[in-house]
């Protein structure tokens, strides 16, 4: 098939303070944002920080762009849109922060009926999320990403070793702390949408490591006279085309649906363009490079056999 790199020979783990350099950076951009997430000071969704979800059947079809534009003409500039075309259906959210003392549902509906007076339009359901609902929700959340990376840690150590899943659960923690990080910087909203892409991410990137970490796994059984080092090196080296092939693919296929995948994708295909990218990073410059700092091992002067 099509070889995109041949054969390399690049001194990764050579380079691996630098790396480590760029990744305690995001890392601790992303310990903030999670900080600043659990004192409820980030761009938090209605998921999260409560609010109100009005879905709304019109007789005829209404543009998105439309209704958009009418209800932040009205006032409410964040407002959350989601169309259902097929039954001419409109799903309005907005969050706590943006209401104010009248109830919101009416204030939505006196919205449409003003500036779409010859569409009209029936309530199908009102739903209040209160700050209590949005807390709980935000614990869950947070327990399922801990269960994910507890899975990984087992699943990794049961494969391969103790230290492979650990470095594994590491880079994976690292990659969702970089998006959360950076959405934290770009005051992105931070929604269960984002949340479901970040395990998407925790998926994906446990993938591609996995791959680097069995070549490793081989290697260390066949080239037992090299240093580990030179062994990991020569690992992600043969491994390296495929990585950046696998991520090329998803990357093209998450630019189209970035740039005009409309305003319901648009964050959670954003979470995954970006993950990628630092999940291929990550196996190369984070997983790797993990191994050699586990105690007992001394590095680029261990003599396996």
């Amino acid at each position: 098939m099509l070889e995109i790199l041949g054969k390399t020979n690049i001194d990764f783990m050579g380079k691996r303070k630098i790396a480590f350099l760029i990744s305690g950076m995001m890392v601790v951009l992303g310990l903030i944002a999670l900080v600043q997430i659990a004192r409820g000071a980030a761009n938090l969704g209605i998921d999260f920080a409560g609010g109100t979800a009005v879905q709304l059947k019109f007789e005829q079809p209404v543009r998105i762009d439309e209704a958009r534009k009418a209800l932040e003409t009205s006032g409410l500039v964040d407002a959350e849109l989601q169309e259902f075309g097929q039954d001419n259906k409109l799903l309005v959210r907005v969050k706590a922060s943006t209401t104010i003392e009248e109830k919101i549902a009416e204030r939505v509906m006196g919205i449409f009926a003003k500036e779409f007076p010859n569409n009209k339009f029936v309530v199908d359901s009102t739903t209040e999320i209160g700050p209590t609902i949005g807390k709980k929700l935000q614990q869950d959340a947070l327990v399922a990403v801990v269960i994910s990376f507890a899975g990984i840690i087992l699943y990794i150590a049961a494969r391969f070793e103790l230290r492979f899943g650990v470095a594994a659960a590491l880079a994976t923690f690292h990659d969702v702390l970089a998006v959360i990080g950076t959405f934290y910087i770009l005051d992105k909203e931070i929604t269960l949408l984002i949340v479901t892409a970040l395990l998407t991410l925790a998926g994906y990137s446990l993938t591609d490591t996995v791959v680097v970490f069995d070549r490793i796994r081989e290697n260390l059984k066949l080239r037992r006279r090299e240093s580990e080092e030179a062994t990991i090196n020569a690992a992600i080296n043969q491994v390296l085309s495929r990585t950046i092939v696998t991520s090329l693919t998803v990357v093209l296929v998450l630019i189209p649906l970035t740039l005009a995948g409309g305003e319901v994708l648009h964050d959670f295909s954003l979470t995954l363009l970006w993950g990628v990218i630092v999940g291929t990073f990550s196996s190369v410059f984070v997983a790797s490079p993990l191994l050699l700092l586990w105690p007992g091992t001394p590095g680029r002067l261990l003599k396996r056999g």
